[in-house]
């Protein structure tokens, strides 16, 4: 069995070219023609990734986003005809995974899915757990606990801050994030890292001084740490 996808879509060409192309790519496809059906799907079977465009009937894919994300870190790719800065932003901040601006290739859209798949697919045998001064990054089962308290934090939000933490004191360009994190030749625009970077730091900042969310002006950022030469994994 293949990895379930829904699509939620109202536009019926689209959802054929989508579900054609998915299917030949060995995936499982469900359909949603609008934000309510989108949800009774989602409580129905929980898929693997959810494609969702943002312009629906009943509800819109903003509304539809926040109401998974109370209870589900599956990974959601937005779909949407706007290409304003702002509704990419938002989308992001409302816990999706990515985005894809209208008209876009199918080539980049398959690309997109098997990256956000990829980075859901952690090794059994291989820890992915750091651990600092009131802090733990635990990808094993996607926590982030600060100062003794989970805190609710989106799949790309969480393994950013561990690849940061993971070579304390070493300075990434937005680029290198984009390309080491995201996992492919990353089709949108810089700002995405600035975005989840700034939500990071409302969730751990001025906790400890041992290490820090530090941005490197005119190059990029890093994960400080004081007084040791790195994390202590576990």
């Amino acid at each position: 069995m293949g990895r379930n996808i829904l699509v939620v879509e109202d536009d019926r060409n689209i959802c054929d070219l989508i579900h054609m192309y998915l299917v030949k790519e060995g995936f499982d496809v469900r359909i949603a023609g609008d934000g309510g059906k989108a949800i009774e799907e989602f409580q129905k079977q929980v898929p693997d990734l959810i494609l969702l465009d943002i312009m629906l009937p009943v509800m819109d894919g903003w509304s539809v986003c926040a109401k998974i994300r109370e209870t589900s870190k599956v990974p959601i790719i937005m779909l949407t005809a706007k290409g304003e800065v702002f509704d990419r932003i938002q989308g992001l901040e409302m816990g999706a995974d990515d985005y894809v601006v209208k008209p876009f290739e199918m080539k980049e859209l398959i690309a997109r899915i098997n990256a956000v798949l990829r980075r859901t697919e952690i090794p059994n045998d291989t820890s992915k757990r750091l651990t600092f001064d009131k802090l733990v990054i635990d990808l094993d089962s996607y926590e982030l606990i600060v100062d003794g308290k989970k805190i609710d934090t989106p799949p790309k939000e969480l393994e950013l801050l561990y690849h940061l933490a993971s070579t304390p004191n070493r300075v990434y360009t937005r680029n290198q994030l984009l390309d080491e994190v995201w996992g492919f030749d990353y089709f949108g625009d810089s700002r995405t890292v600035d975005v989840h970077i700034k939500r990071l730091r409302e969730k751990i900042e001025n906790v400890s001084s041992q290490w820090a969310l530090k941005t490197v002006w005119g190059v990029g950022y890093k994960f400080e740490l004081a007084g040791a030469p790195g994390a202590k994994e576990s």
